[in-house]
C-alpha cells in the first residue's frame, strides 16, 4: 500500500513540474489562496467565493477552477476546461515560435547637418527596423571642422530618442569614439508601448489642464 501512495506522489510531483515548465497556472486545489473572483464558463461573474466552493461550482459543470489573476484583489478564478485552455496556450505558443524573427543589429547613419527631409526618412526607416524586432545602432559622423560641433550631434540622437519612445528604449546610451557618436535602440514589447502611450497621454492631459486654470486666473484678474 505504501508503495502505490509513494508512486501517486511522484505522479503529482512530476505533474506539478511538467506545469512549471509550461508556466501554467493553478487549478483547483493547486490554489493556494482562502477566496477569490469566480468568473462562470460563459464570462458572467459569479462572485467571491472560498476556494473550495468555487471548485464545486466548476466540478458540477465537469470543468476546472483555474487562478487567472493571482495579483488582483481578491485573485481571480475562471471556470473552465483546463485540457482546452492547456491545448490552446500550447497552440500559441509554437505559432509564436514559429513567427519569431532573428534579432537582428541593424545600421542608421547621420551627418549633423542633416536636412528634415532626410532626418524623416532615416527616422522612419529606425521605426521599421524596430517594427521587425531589430535592434538598431544609431551614429552621427562628424567630418573635420564638424568635430567642434558635436552638441549637433548629441541634439540629434535625443530628438531620434524622443520621435521613437513609443517603439524603442534607449540600451547603450550616445557615446563619442573618434569622429562617430552613436547609440543602440532596442525594440519594446506592447504592453510597455500601451504604457508610454498614456503616459504620454496623461501628462498631455495635465498640461493642457494647466495652461486652462491659468487662461482662467488671467480672465478674472481682467
Amino acid at each position: 500500500m505504501s508503495a502505490f501512495f509513494s508512486e501517486q506522489k511522484n505522479r503529482k510531483e512530476m505533474s506539478h513540474i511538467a506545469k512549471a515548465k509550461e508556466n501554467l497556472p493553478p487549478k483547483n486545489e493547486e490554489i493556494r489562496v482562502s477566496k477569490v473572483r469566480v468568473i462562470g464558463k460563459d464570462g458572467e461573474q459569479i462572485g467571491i467565493m472560498k476556494v473550495s466552493e468555487a471548485i464545486s461550482v466548476a466540478k458540477r459543470d465537469s470543468l476546472d477552477l483555474v487562478l487567472i489573476a493571482p495579483e488582483a484583489n481578491p485573485p481571480v478564478a475562471k471556470v473552465l476546461d483546463f485540457g482546452k485552455y492547456r491545448y490552446e496556450l500550447q497552440k500559441k505558443k509554437k505559432v509564436a515560435k514559429k513567427n519569431q524573427k532573428k534579432t537582428e543589429l541593424k545600421q542608421m547613419k547621420f551627418r549633423p547637418k542633416i536636412d528634415e527631409h532626410d532626418y524623416q526618412t532615416k527616422l522612419n526607416h529606425i521605426k521599421r527596423f524596430l517594427k521587425d524586432s531589430n535592434m538598431v545602432k544609431v551614429t552621427i559622423m562628424f567630418r573635420g571642422r564638424e568635430m567642434a560641433f558635436s552638441e549637433k550631434g548629441r541634439e540629434i540622437l535625443d530628438r531620434i530618442i524622443e520621435d521613437t519612445q513609443l517603439h524603442a528604449k534607449v540600451t547603450s546610451k550616445p557615446k563619442l569614439e573618434g569622429r562617430d557618436m552613436h547609440m543602440t535602440l532596442s525594440p519594446i514589447n506592447e504592453a510597455e508601448q500601451n504604457r508610454i502611450a498614456n503616459k504620454l497621454e496623461e501628462e498631455e492631459i495635465a498640461a493642457e489642464t494647466v495652461v486652462t486654470e491659468e487662461v482662467s486666473e488671467e480672465t478674472e484678474k481682467e
